[in-house]
């Protein structure tokens, strides 16, 4: 299935538009970066399963739906194959742009979507003529203990020798993962933090300000071939800081539970070596090592010569708060569709 809409008309003082490959489209940040390509004038495509989103519960035509004043092709982004023959058709681009990502972050979903298919989309690219990529990553490759982490490094690496102009995007927490709550505290229950709720910190950054910032790394020279830490408007917030506003929204007395921050590596120990025996148990074992990472790492750039994250020297972007966003929660305005990765 194609969809070929009407090309909108480039935004005055903008350059000139661009052919724009994009892979990762139908996730949150994608949709949201195709959103600010196509207001910028950009001819946007955009790679999508055949059943995409979280549980593949959207069609070729919801996709395009959601994607709309782009092109919409249906292939396979993991297989090269269908990447040339559905995604690029021997037609020539300018710029591949990637939000896609690994649903689950075990080590094989990593290393096949992190680190391959993001090869095999290089190599694709080059061959179409792109001479520009701009990547989603994470911040937390800065400290990397996992193998997702590992994976997206060896990406960046490769992408970095490629020749091409590039462009690495490490944004901070997204909106969604630190509102896996929202719906508990409005129940009465408590919110729920690991020791005393101040062991880490963030700027969260929402999908709308993540997508114009993404889609803004094509025309400034300033962010070409550098790595972009990134997060929203200030100041960082802890995890108790992000629960005591819940509590002001909802008109309720602050009410906490606290996790002991050794729970998940004990549970992440016990799988780990129960999965020697037992497979599937392994991929449980990282899931609780990425829960036990997140909850002693804060979402900040790391300074390399204290070992210290610094939430001074993170770079901000856009006016859109975490408290506005669980506020439309709260009104039902807008839902939350969890993350595998998600801890509470």
């Amino acid at each position: 299935m194609t969809v070929s809409p009407h090309s909108p008309s480039l935004p005055s003082g903008a350059t000139r538009p661009l052919r724009v490959f994009v892979l990762g489209a139908t996730g949150d940040i994608g949709r949201a970066t195709v959103r600010a390509l196509v207001e910028k004038g950009h001819q946007v495509v955009c790679l999508v399963r055949s059943r995409a989103g979280a549980g593949g519960h959207l069609s070729p035509d919801d996709s395009a739906r959601l994607l709309d004043g782009a092109e919409v092709r249906v292939g396979e982004a993991a297989d090269p194959a269908s990447l040339a023959r559905d995604g690029f058709r021997g037609e020539r681009f300018d710029v591949l742009v990637s939000c896609l990502a690994s649903r689950t972050g075990v080590a094989a979903d990593a290393w096949a979507i992190d680190h391959r298919a993001h090869l095999d989309a290089l190599a694709a690219a080059r061959t179409a003529g792109v001479t520009q990529m701009v990547l989603l990553s994470a911040i937390c490759v800065q400290k990397p203990r996992l193998a997702f982490q590992h994976a997206k490094l060896a990406f960046e690496k490769a992408l970095m020798e490629s020749g091409l102009t590039w462009s690495i995007v490490r944004p901070t927490a997204y909106f969604k993962s630190l509102s896996g709550q929202v719906a508990r505290v409005k129940a009465g229950k408590p919110f729920m933090v690991f020791g005393d709720g101040a062991l880490t910190a963030c700027k969260p950054i929402s999908d709308r300000d993540l997508g114009t910032y993404i889609a803004g790394c094509i025309d400034d020279p300033a962010r070409h071939n550098r790595i972009l830490p990134i997060g929203g408007p200030g100041p960082a917030q802890t995890p108790r800081e992000q629960g005591e506003a819940l509590f002001r929204l909802l008109g309720q007395e602050p009410h906490f539970s606290r996790v002991p921050t050794g729970l998940l590596g004990g549970i992440a120990a016990t799988l780990g070596a129960l999965g020697r025996v037992v497979p599937s148990l392994a991929a449980k074992a990282e899931l609780a090592r990425i829960g036990r990472y997140y909850a002693g790492e804060s979402m900040l750039v790391l300074n390399p010569e204290t070992g210290l994250y610094d939430a001074d020297a993170t770079p901000e972007t856009g006016a859109n708060t975490l408290a506005d966003y669980h506020a439309q929660l709260i009104r039902g305005q807008t839902t939350l569709e969890r993350s595998e990765q998600s801890v509470f």
